[in-house]
């Protein structure tokens, strides 16, 4: 009974841990993905100046 509850405190704590740093990362993957167009609209006007 000790080794089962040892075993699900431990895989608890992984399974929060990920949880909790995949949360994190997703924020940080929606603003990196708004950078990277942000930046592609940019590189456009530079490569296609308007005359």
């Amino acid at each position: 009974m000790d080794e089962l509850m040892g075993s699900i405190i431990q895989n608890g704590f992984s399974i929060a841990v990920a949880s909790f740093l995949l949360v994190r990362m997703d924020k940080r993957l929606e603003e990196l993905t708004k950078a990277v167009i942000s930046l592609g609209a940019v590189m456009e006007k530079i490569a296609r100046p308007e005359n």
